[in-house]
């Protein structure tokens, strides 16, 4: 029996496709809101629920791990139900799990809806993304997959994060998920209107359930070891230490099953004789680490330093949301109009986000939102140049047979990239901090002049307002203090923003590396199969009777060699 997706396009009529793309874009959205539900939201959650840190962190790891696990398993759920009802039953479990998750404040119960929205939204940007490459022209994907980032990574990057703020400050957390319902039956809605690729025969595989429960563990262990880590210690807490050593276990057993299952097994290895798919898939790390990294920082800077409200944090990153969108529109008009290759656009990028970086790690505690708000710019101008290019070099190039675990593997791999990066900064933060006020502290004792005279100043200040004087002395004591606590977080966080800069200025010369490595690599196995190809009809002798055999211009003889079937399709497209 067999079953899957097949690579026509559906312009036949304009307006049913216009009516998919938008379904598709609204159904990423609801689940741009439900991953970034926790992150302004944590402490009045904290409070509603009673939960404690260890309790609350499984609301965290319930959403991402099982996300992770949508990811890997969406290929196989495309190749046995229809795409679009596929879509559509996520978006309305994400719907309906967001829907419950407003009316309750049960712990247990909550994490059982994120694992749910986590689950679905996972397969909702694999379909999502999927579907819009198979059901058009790879000639229109610079605009059309432009579209699909502005839900997928612009949402959750800027809009998310501003709507969530107004709705703290005006209504409640819950108002949050309730967002979301109204989104998710609006995708539903449309994605039921519109037309859809039909199924085509393919190999259908059966289930690897063995391979499925190992990437699970995995997924499981390292994605609470890099979200918990830097509050634990990391491996000074035996929990951490084991979850790493099983996850470790846990990934080689599957990479090591996947290799013995010889092409039946979860992962597709045929992904990787791409070039183009293996160099992005490597960058997904990096890209993911500086686009979640600086969605960290930038928030917790304002939150933490300038003491910003939820609502003006999450209006911060809203400007650069417009560039972003800019950008990945700019980008797709020069490589969709213009022809220009996406890897042109990635230098930009990378220079762009570098900059606003740099730029951002000289914020003081009397910066304002008019001080950081050039570099936020710069900053969604340069994601919005890397991520379009990233994204059309990762698939362009992909069969329709492994198209849906390519987005799959390489969003697993953009998203663990952000889970390291985040962990990393953390870590950074927390132990500058500690560092930063030893050092301060130090030389801020009662025999320096200049500490003496702030404290007499400030103890005067304050008696003069009615305070006693005594008390007035150890307030002034206290203040100092204080002081020296945010001006240490001050400077943890300029640290911070350096080291997301100097990410890239590490990983670039690397990444050039890797493909050149990867050129050379690919070029000579190419050779070596060309030679092997001349050299088998030399063994082979003619006879008499042997008569040639032409291809038939309509025969499967004509596909190319990488077995895309919308090569032939767009080939026989009018010019």
């Amino acid at each position: 029996m067999t079953a899957a997706l097949v690579a026509t396009p559906c312009l036949d009529r304009p307006a049913t496709g216009t009516l998919l793309v938008a379904g598709i874009v609204l159904a990423t959205l609801t689940e741009a809101i439900a991953s970034t539900a926790l992150s302004l939201g944590r402490g009045d959650i904290i409070g509603d629920t009673y939960a404690t840190p260890d309790e609350f962190a499984w609301l965290d790891v319930g959403y991402t791990a099982p996300k992770l696990i949508g990811f890997m398993a969406a290929a196989w759920l495309m190749n046995r139900m229809n795409p679009r009802s596929l879509i559509v039953g996520s978006a309305l479990v994400m719907g309906a799990a967001c829907a419950i998750a407003a009316i309750t404040a049960r712990l247990d119960l909550l994490v059982l809806l994120r694992v749910m929205q986590g689950f679905s939204g996972g397969i909702l940007l694999v379909a999502g993304q999927a579907i819009i490459f198979l059901a058009y022209p790879r000639r229109h994907q610079p605009i059309l997959q432009a579209l699909f980032a502005m839900g997928a990574v612009v949402a959750p990057a800027t809009i998310a994060p501003a709507l969530q703020g107004w709705l703290l400050d005006s209504q409640s957390w819950t108002w949050i998920f309730f967002s979301a319902v109204p989104v998710a039956l609006a995708a539903a809605g449309l994605l039921l209107l519109a037309d859809c690729p039909a199924p085509v025969k393919v190999a259908r595989r059966p289930f690897d359930w063995l391979g499925f429960s190992l990437v699970s563990a995995t997924l499981y262990c390292f994605t609470y070891v890099f979200s918990q880590g830097s509050r634990w210690d990391w491996f000074e807490e035996s929990r951490i230490l084991w979850l790493t050593v099983i996850g470790t276990a846990a990934l080689l057993a599957f990479i090591g099953q996947q290799a013995m299952a010889k092409g039946q097994g979860l992962l597709d290895f045929t992904l990787f004789r791409s070039e183009d798919f293996s160099f992005a898939f490597i960058v997904s790390f990096v890209a993911g680490a500086a686009l979640f990294g600086s969605a960290f920082l930038i928030p917790s800077f304002a939150v933490s330093v300038l003491a910003l409200t939820p609502t003006d944090a999450g209006l911060l990153l809203l400007p650069s949301g417009a560039l972003f969108i800019g950008a990945l529109l700019i980008a797709a008009f020069l490589m969709q109009v213009r022809r220009v290759p996406p890897i042109a656009t990635v230098p930009f990028g990378i220079l762009m986000i570098m900059v606003a970086m740099w730029m951002l790690s000289g914020s003081t505690i009397e910066s304002g939102a008019d001080d950081m708000m050039p570099a936020i710019l710069l900053r969604g101008l340069g994601l919005g140049f890397l991520f379009l290019s990233i994204t059309l070099i990762a698939f362009s190039k992909l069969n329709d047979q492994n198209l849906a675990s390519g987005i799959g593997l390489f969003n697993t791999g953009r998203q663990f990239g952000g889970l390291m990066g985040v962990a990393w900064l953390q870590t950074l933060i927390e132990n500058n901090v500690a560092a930063n006020v030893a050092v301060l502290g130090a030389n801020v004792t009662a025999g320096i002049p200049a500490v003496s005279e702030r404290l007499a100043t400030t103890t005067t200040m304050l008696a003069g307002k009615g305070m006693d004087p005594v008390a007035a002395g150890l307030a002034a004591t206290s203040l100092l203090g204080r002081a020296v606590a945010g001006q240490s977080t001050v400077i943890a966080f300029d640290t911070a923003f350096n080291a997301v800069a100097l990410l890239f200025v590490i990983a670039a010369p690397v990444l050039v590396a890797i493909k050149i490595g990867l050129s050379r690599y690919m070029r000579k196995r190419t050779e070596q199969s060309s030679l092997e190809l001349t050299a088998v009809p030399m063994l082979i002798a003619p006879t008499p009777d042997m008569t040639p055999s032409w291809p038939s211009p309509n025969l499967a003889s004509n596909v190319p060699v990488d077995g895309n079937p919308r090569q032939v399709e767009e080939a026989r497209l009018p010019a």
